[in-house]
């Protein structure tokens, strides 16, 4: 019976759908809490992190083993690059609307296309080329629209959404860094060397910025722990099962979902109503990414795998 829901499709559908309930929470979280944006991601990764370790190191030992230093290289890279992708992401949510910030750091599947373009000469299709241009069009409309039209929400809505592009284009860089890895190790090995480098990252990114690491009411640390299990843990960890039932460009269009999740749930529980602008450009913007999105696994031979489908790891 379970293994004919499977087969169906019943069930990674129904999965589907738990993720990007899960991964719309991230963002509305994140604006709950009122520690640093670099201390909140710090343990939402670190908490995410930690229940994979045993399991790594009781299980893939053998792969770890087998590491040369040029996987470790990539490796750390590429956790560098998911660190910075958090610490601009959660500080763009203090400066612009959940709305923007949202859909602009969903924008990764573009830049991973461009990058595979620029540094794997990875081939990139007419339709791809078509997604870009779209989107790039619908965050001027969202950047600029607001600012011209008087009506804005944040107190630096350019700066917020430059930080949100910024975390998009640091996700591409994890995925690209990463990609040869990953295709050679199991999932869990390869998510915790990323995610402990990550978490390192963030770490000494908190220090530096004088957040303190101790000290918070329990709210915090429930709220810290719900970014973990939600967005990390029921979102993109299921991503990867769902991803091994469903094709990936199916996956990346439905991920699309997110931004108009947190939208709602930043009107219900926050009261943050989007701009007309916001709405045109975030709609504009979501049409161009998956346009790329659903094209990528045509181009470049090996298509995309799990990567495309995760615009905001862990």
């Amino acid at each position: 019976m379970f293994g004919d829901r499977i087969d169906d499709g019943y069930l990674p559908v129904l999965a589907l759908g738990v993720v990007i309930v899960a991964i719309s929470t991230g963002a509305i979280l994140v604006r709950l809490s009122d520690a640093p944006s670099a201390v909140a991601a710090f343990y939402r990764v670190l908490f995410t992190t930690l229940p994979l370790l045993p399991v790594a190191v009781w299980k893939y030992r053998d792969q770890f083993r087998a590491l040369g230093r040029r996987d470790l290289g990539f490796g750390t890279l590429s956790g560098l690059a998911l660190a910075l992708h958090f610490a601009s992401w959660f500080e763009s949510l203090a400066w612009t609307s959940v709305a923007a910030s949202v859909t602009l750091v969903q924008s990764q599947p573009l830049f991973v296309a461009a990058g595979a373009w620029l540094l794997l000469r990875e081939r990139v299709t007419s339709r791809m080329v078509l997604g870009i241009l779209v989107a790039v069009a619908g965050m001027a409309t969202m950047s600029l629209g607001d600012l011209l039209g008087g009506t804005l929400i944040g107190p630096a809505p350019l700066l917020g959404n430059g930080l949100a592009l910024f975390g998009a284009v640091m996700a591409a860089g994890y995925v690209l860094a990463g990609r040869s890895l990953r295709q050679r190790m199991a999932l869990i090995p390869y998510v915790v060397i990323v995610y402990s480098v990550c978490t390192v990252g963030l770490l000494v990114i908190a220090v530096l910025q004088g957040g303190p690491l101790t000290g918070y009411p329990p709210r915090e640390w429930l709220i810290f722990l719900g970014l973990a299990v939600g967005p990390g843990l029921l979102g993109h960890t299921v991503i990867n099962w769902v991803l091994a039932h469903l094709e990936s460009s199916v996956v990346s269009v439905s991920l699309l979902g997110e931004p108009v999740g947190a939208t709602v749930l930043a009107l219900v529980l926050l009261g943050e109503a989007p701009t007309a602008y916001t709405i045109v450009g975030g709609v504009v913007v979501l049409v161009g990414i998956a346009l790329t999105a659903s094209d990528s696994s045509h181009a470049g031979g090996e298509g995309v795998p799990e990567e495309a489908a995760e615009p905001e790891p862990p």
